[in-house]
């Protein structure tokens, strides 16, 4: 291991309203020649004054010396203080870069392969992990991944339906366009008229469904922006704070390791060498733990954050922008309905029927052959002469 840096300092610590100062301590005889810090409760007279840290050797305790005293000593003397504690101890200046060693690199992978998998497959594969009981990122993650398949649906069905007004806004452009040039065909005035302005109604059609479409189409673009961008930004900082989470486990299961493996010792009746010298790698491990998880529990409330956020958002802005689109049909087919009745008009259509092209019967009566006498029709028939053809009007018909 690398050279631990110490330097000395004093804490005084204002005892809680139970009398904690809110440590925990380990080392102490019979193993270890020093007693450290192991933990610092969060929220604790401690954590407030911010000195006193884990990994920090405890070497006096009001002016008395507590080296070679059992830690459970140590634990008596200060419970027994009364008022302020002043604690007189070596501060460890270790980094975080001097904890990671091989064996948390390795197991940093470890975690990130068992994360893919159930607790029972990795209990089977004989994995050893530390795990967060009761994530609640976990759950946030859950309903992140949803509200983003929900929107990919809206945005697809959005599309579909911008393509089908799209498509129908097209036709009404062509028929407009194509009346408006059979009124500028037409010799009839009445009739160029009536085309010009059933033409002129299309074209109207068109512009109020090319504005609905423009009102969709920033729908559209407002939650591909939440698919595209907001979502992968979260994913990218919930990558970020994996790795720092596994890297938080990994240093906690290195400890249990470490922990292990001196009861293991002890019931022996054996002493490591790092402990009976110390013990300063599971001091900088301890230090480590403690810088790592204050980055995940910070790398943790960001994403928190940007997820309950983003969740605010997917609630709020569906109902605003579809609300707001809703409205926007019903006042563009509203504009269409006040169009349509203000054209409803005869368009006159001339059609030239022919009596020589069709038989016209003014009686409306049909007549029925004599087929029981054939031939008596034919000799009382005399030949006629071929009347003179006479031009007839032009028949008009309005539709």
């Amino acid at each position: 291991m690398e050279e631990v840096r110490i330097s000395n300092d004093v804490a005084v610590i204002q005892k809680d309203a139970n009398g904690h100062v809110g440590i925990s301590i380990g080392g102490g005889e019979p193993f270890c020649p020093c007693v450290y810090v192991v933990q610092v409760f969060e929220g604790s007279p401690t954590a407030l004054d911010g000195r006193l840290r884990p990994g920090d050797e405890i070497c006096a305790i009001n002016g008395r010396c507590v080296r070679g005293e059992k830690k459970t000593t140590v634990a008596k003397l200060i419970l027994q203080i009364r008022g302020d504690v002043k604690i007189s101890f070596n501060r460890l200046d270790g980094d975080l870069e001097q904890g990671l060693s091989l064996d948390i690199v390795l197991k940093k992978a470890k975690h990130r392969l068992v994360e893919s998998m159930t607790s029972e497959t990795a209990d089977a594969l004989g994995l050893s992990r530390a795990i967060l009981c009761k994530d609640l990122l976990v759950q946030k993650m859950k309903v992140l991944e949803r509200n983003a398949a929900l929107h990919q649906k809206i945005i697809e069905q959005a599309r579909a339906l911008y393509k089908l007004y799209s498509n129908m806004s097209l036709t009404q452009k062509t028929f407009g366009d194509i009346l408006c040039e059979m009124a500028s065909r037409e010799a009839n005035a009445a009739a160029s008229a009536s085309f010009n302005r059933f033409g002129e109604f299309h074209r109207n059609l068109h512009r109020i469904q090319q504005s609905m479409l423009a009102h969709l189409d920033t729908i559209i673009k407002d939650l591909s922006t939440y698919v595209d961008k907001a979502v992968p930004d979260t994913k990218l900082t919930v990558k970020k704070y994996l790795d720092v989470k596994f890297e938080y486990l990994s240093f906690c299961l290195k400890l249990k390791e470490m922990d292990d493996e001196e009861i293991q010792f002890g019931e022996m009746g054996e002493t490591l060498y790092r402990v009976s010298t110390g013990n300063y790698e599971y001091r900088v491990m301890l230090r480590c733990r403690e810088e790592s998880k204050a980055k995940f529990v910070r790398l943790r409330t960001d994403v928190m954050e940007k997820i309950e956020l983003l969740d605010q958002k997917h609630v709020r802005d569906i109902a605003l922008q579809f609300g707001n689109f809703v409205e926007r049909m019903r006042a563009a087919f509203a504009e269409c309905q006040e169009h349509l009745q203000g054209s409803l008009m005869e368009i006159p259509i001339e059609v030239d029927l022919q009596q020589v092209t069709v038989k016209y019967n003014p009686s409306g009566r049909l007549e029925e052959a004599e087929e029981d006498e054939p031939a008596a029709v034919e000799e009382a028939k005399e030949p006629e002469a071929t009347p003179e053809r006479t031009e007839e009007p032009d028949l008009l018909i309005d539709f």
